[in-house]
């Protein structure tokens, strides 16, 4: 898991959706409902998705919280997880609905990308 410290980690963290999908997870430490989530979190990581994963916290990375609020045009709410694909949010859940098994089922329902053989 990966910290979204800076706007700039954010841009390449949205960049880097455009090759392989990226979970977005707004922490905030002093939240217990988000320490839980947390553990879900690091379930979903446990298991090798096929996304990449980016924390941000809401008390040391507020500017880069609400830009994701802002960018994704998402209520914002911790804790709180974004599925993004090819730029595009694909996916949000927040507080209880953050967990491993829905991460995985949003994941897995994106449409493959088109394999060209030659």
């Amino acid at each position: 898991m990966q910290a979204l410290v800076t706007l700039g980690d954010l841009d390449a963290a949205v960049q880097r959706s455009h090759e392989r999908p990226i979970v977005i997870f707004k922490h905030s430490a002093t939240c217990g409902a988000s320490n839980m989530a947390l553990e879900e979190i690091k379930d979903f990581v446990a298991g090798g998705p096929a996304a990449d994963v980016f924390m941000a916290s809401v008390q040391s990375a507020s500017r880069v919280t609400a830009e994701i609020a802002a960018r994704f045009r998402v209520r914002h709410e911790s804790p709180q997880a974004l599925l993004v694909n090819r730029g595009v949010l694909a996916w949000h859940g927040s507080h209880f609905r953050v967990s491993c098994d829905r991460l995985t089922a949003a994941l897995a329902a994106l449409t493959p990308p088109t394999v060209i053989h030659s």
